[in-house]
């Protein structure tokens, strides 16, 4: 039998397993994104769908690695001024606001664990995060339009 005090100390450990393990985010829904410049030309970008205020609230944090040609739309209820920073965020990453008509608005880079704000210019109803430079390496810029499922 146990002593009372290793018992104690192994349910910490598996109180402490079990809250770590449920602070993972889980996968999201993944669905193809296509942005196309003013000159017709087009790019799809594999992303994940954040939604839920608790998706959209821990977005790419922890993540190290985020491969070019993926990135994650945060999607609104209504159009809002939005603001994102990098807390806890490894990457450096890339935001285009989108507005409601799928319009890009701004595009800015941000920079990785900053606890700067990140603010649309505009109202905006998406923001879709990739690696930092995608949009630049594209020629994806403000006015292009993104094709949303």
């Amino acid at each position: 039998m146990l002593s009372s005090k290793k018992s104690l100390f192994l349910l910490l450990i598996i109180l402490s397993l079990t809250q770590l393990l449920s602070c993972k985010s889980k996968k999201l829904p993944v669905k193809e994104i296509i942005i196309q410049r003013q000159d017709g030309t087009q790019f799809t970008v594999s992303a994940e769908i954040a939604e839920k205020t608790e998706d959209r609230n821990h977005g790419f944090m922890e993540r190290k690695n985020i491969p070019d040609g993926t990135g994650m739309l945060f999607v609104f209820e209504k159009d809002q001024i939005l603001s994102f920073w990098m807390k806890n965020t490894p990457h450096p990453l890339s935001i285009a606001y989108i507005d409601s008509k799928g319009k890009i608005r701004d595009i800015f880079d941000m920079t990785p664990y900053s606890t700067a704000s990140v603010i649309s210019t505009v109202s905006v109803r998406y923001a879709l995060e990739v690696p930092q430079g995608w949009y630049k390496k594209n020629g994806i810029a403000k006015g292009d339009t993104v094709i949303l499922p």
